[in-house]
C-alpha cells in the first residue's frame, strides 16, 4: 500500500517521539500536533514532519489537525500532569474520535496497557481502558494495542526497575513482585504501530501484544540487574508494603516522580500477560521474531555504554536505536543525570572564546585551581586511572577521538560545541561540555560538567564533590572567559 497521511499525537513523548521519524521511513506523509512545538526543536527528524501547535482539550485544534489525514495514531497519556488524568484523557479521546469521524478518517491507532479481565483495574489501566472503548466507539475503524512493561530507556516503568535495581542492594517489596508480567521491547511495540498503518480496512478491535518471556516482577529486576553487570538483588515480599507506600519508596530511592509511581505501582497490582495472539494474523511478527526482555535490555544499555551521551540522553536521531530517549522524554528519562551548569555573556567575540576552550588542558591548564586538578589527577593514578599525564596531540586545535589529559573529545563542532568525556576512574560516567554562541555584540558562554551515577557509590561520590565543584566550575567560567577578554584586547593593541 501506497504512502499514507498520518497525523501523530503525542510525538513529544516517549513511543510518539520514535514513531513519527520511523513513520517517515515507511514512506508516509506525517504531520504531528503538539502543544508546544518547540519542544520537537531538536529532534533530529523535526524537518521531515509537519507540525503543527494545537491543544487536543481544543475541539477546534482537533479538526484542523485531521484535514486531508488518513490515519490516526493516539499516544498522549495524562498521567503525570497532574490533576484529573483519567477525566483529561477521557476529554481528548472524544475530541479525537469526533473529529477523525467528521474528516473520513480511515484508520485510527492507540496504544492502551495489558490488563487481566473481569478484576477492578488501577485509575491507570482502566483510563487506558475507557480510551481504548471511545476511539473503538468512533464509527472509524480502530486498532487498540495493549502492551504491558515497555523496555526501553526512557520507559516510565523500565526505568523504574532500572533505578530500583542501580540503587539498592536489597529489595523491599510488596506481594506483587511475584505476579506475573510480560514484556515487550520498544523496538517491537514500533513494529506493531508501524504496521498498523497498513492493515485492512475491516479490522477492528483490541489485540494484545507482548515479548517472548513470561517473567514474574522480581524476575525482570533481576534480569536487569544481570545485564547490567550488578549482583542479583535478594527480594522479599513484605504484605504491609501497600501500594501507595510502595509508590513512596520508588519516588524517594528513584527519580520517578510521585505523579506517575503512584499510577504505575497500582498497575502492578494484577498479573498482565498476553491472552490471545490475534495480532499475529493482523500483523506477524518481526522479523527475525520478538525481542527477548534479557536482549531488550541489553540493547537499550549497549548506546549509554559507548558513551555517545547525545543520543543517550539528550537527544537523538531517526536513525539512532529505538531505545534512545529524546530530548522531549522526562527528566529523570534514560538515567539519573547529575548536572554542573554555569554561563557567561561576554563582550569578546564568539571566535575569541572558543579559540581559549579549543585549546583548553595540555599545558595551558583548566583555568581553576590548578592544585585541586592535580589532586584529583594525582588520586586517578593512584587507582590505576590516566591522570593528567597524556595532556595534548596538538596545543590549539583538536578533532574528534584526541585525548586531553584524561579526558577524551567526543563532540566537536568547531566554533560552536566541544564535548569532552572523562577517562578518569569514576563510580559513573562523566563529561564538561563548552558551548559559544553569538549574543549581541559579543558571545554567550555556557559550561556544563555532566555525571551519570553507577548505583549509590556514584551519587555518594557526586554529593561529595559538590562543594569542590562550586569553586572549580565557577572559577572555570570566570577565568577562560577573563582569558577570551584579554587576548581579545591584545590583538587590538
Amino acid at each position: 500500500m501506497s504512502g499514507r497521511r498520518v497525523l501523530v499525537t503525542g510525538a513529544t513523548g516517549y513511543v510518539g517521539g520514535r514513531l513519527a521519524p520511523r513513520l517517515v521511513e515507511a514512506g508516509h506523509t506525517v504531520r504531528v500536533l503538539a502543544r508546544d512545538p518547540g519542544r520537537l526543536r531538536d529532534a533530529a527528524w523535526a524537518d521531515a514532519v509537519e507540525i503543527v501547535r494545537g491543544d487536543l482539550e481544543a475541539p477546534g485544534d482537533v479538526q484542523r489537525a485531521m484535514a486531508g489525514i488518513d490515519v490516526v495514531y493516539h499516544l498522549v497519556h495524562a498521567m503525570g500532569a497532574g490533576g484529573d488524568f483519567a477525566k483529561a484523557e477521557l476529554v481528548q479521546a472524544r475530541h479525537v474520535a469526533a473529529a477523525a469521524k467528521e474528516a473520513g478518517v480511515q484508520r485510527i491507532v492507540y496504544l492502551s496497557g495489558l490488563h487481566p479481565e473481569g478484576e477492578q483495574l488501577s485509575k491507570h489501566l482502566a483510563s487506558r481502558v475507557a480510551v481504548g472503548d471511545v476511539l473503538l466507539a468512533s464509527g472509524v475503524p480502530t486498532i487498540v494495542l495493549e502492551a504491558g512493561i515497555v523496555i526501553g530507556s526512557g520507559s516510565a516503568s523500565f526505568e523504574m526497575i532500572r533505578h530500583l535495581t542501580d540503587v539498592l542492594p536489597y529489595m523491599p517489596a510488596p506481594r506483587w513482585v511475584r505476579n506475573f508480567v510480560q514484556p515487550i521491547a520498544v523496538r517491537d511495540v514500533l513494529h506493531y504501530l508501524v504496521e498498523a498503518a497498513s492493515v485492512p480496512g475491516d479490522v477492528h478491535g483490541t489485540f494484545d501484544i507482548g515479548g517472548p518471556d513470561v517473567l514474574r516482577y522480581g524476575q525482570v529486576m533481576n534480569g536487569y540487574a544481570v545485564e547490567a553487570g550488578l549482583p542479583q538483588r535478594p527480594i522479599a515480599p513484605l504484605p504491609v508494603l501497600t501500594p501507595w507506600l510502595a509508590s513512596q519508596w520508588v519516588n524517594l530511592v528513584t527519580p520517578v516522580p510521585r505523579a506517575i509511581a503512584i499510577p504505575l505501582i497500582g498497575s502492578l497490582l494484577h498479573d498482565c500477560v498476553v491472552e490471545e495472539r490475534r495480532i499475529d494474523a493482523v500483523i506477524p511478527p518481526p522479523e527475525g521474531g520478538l525481542t527477548g526482555y534479557r536482549r531488550a535490555v541489553r540493547l537499550a544499555l549497549a548506546r549509554e555504554r559507548s558513551g555517545d551521551i547525545e543520543s543517550s540522553w539528550r537527544s537523538a536521531s531517526a536513525a539512532g536505536a529505538p531505545s534512545d530517549p529524546l530530548p522531549s522524554d522526562p527528566r529523570w528519562s534514560g538515567t539519573t543525570v547529575f548536572e554542573d551548569a554555569r554561563e557567561r555573556t561576554t563582550s569578546a567575540s564568539p571566535e575569541a572564546v572558543w579559540a581559549v576552550v579549543e585549546s583548553i588542558g595540555g599545558a595551558r591548564g583548566w583555568y581553576s585551581v590548578p592544585l585541586l586538578w592535580s589532586l584529583r589527577g594525582l588520586a586517578d593514578r593512584l587507582v590505576g586511572g590516566v591522570g593528567l599525564r597524556r595532556g595534548r596531540r596538538d596545543p590549539d586545535r583538536l578533532r574528534e577521538g584526541d585525548t586531553v589529559d584524561w579526558w577524551r573529545v567526543e563532540r566537536i563542532d568547531r566554533g560552536r560545541l566541544l564535548r569532552l568525556r572523562a577517562e578518569m576512574k569514576v563510580p559513573g560516567r562523566a563529561w564538561i561540555e563548552f558551548e559559544v554562541t553569538p549574543e549581541g555584540d559579543g558571545a554567550h558562554y555556557r559550561q556544563r560538567a555532566i555525571f551519570l551515577p553507577s548505583g549509590l557509590t556514584g551519587r555518594l561520590y557526586w554529593w561529595s564533590l559538590v562543594p569542590a565543584h562550586h569553586v572549580i566550575f565557577e572559577a572555570m567560567a570566570s577565568r577562560l572567559v577573563g582569558v577570551a577578554e584579554a587576548s581579545e584586547r591584545s590583538a587590538r593593541g
